[in-house]
């Protein structure tokens, strides 16, 4: 498997926060961060259509192992990845919004094609 960054957190956080945007990407359709947040990001939410696509039970079993809120699993498996049928992988698309202000920080917006 690639390498993942560590984004300056301890593991239970980090991963906490990557389940939380994966979600929140998943539910809104579009989120704004950082770069490399919205990279790490990027792998989790296609392995998660990814599974939405195959649409059976273990797969939504998966899905729920790693998005802990029913209502977005079921918007993924339902909503979400009918729409990629298609598709082979890069559901997500970064757009660049410049530095932040207080850190510089570069800054993007991460969405769903």
């Amino acid at each position: 498997m690639g390498k993942h960054r560590k984004l300056g957190r301890p593991t239970d956080q980090r991963v906490a926060m990557l389940r939380n945007m994966t979600a929140s990407l998943i539910d809104n359709g579009r989120i704004k961060t950082t770069e490399t947040r919205a990279k790490e990001v990027r792998q989790t939410v296609d392995k998660m259509i990814t599974l939405g696509k195959k649409g059976d039970l273990h797969s939504r079993r998966q899905a729920l192992a790693y998005i802990y809120d029913k209502n977005v699993v079921n918007k993924l498996f339902e909503d979400v990845a009918p729409k990629y049928e298609d598709r082979n992988g890069g559901y997500t698309r970064i757009l660049k919004l410049g530095p932040r202000r207080g850190d510089n920080a570069e800054m993007v917006i991460i969405e769903l094609v």
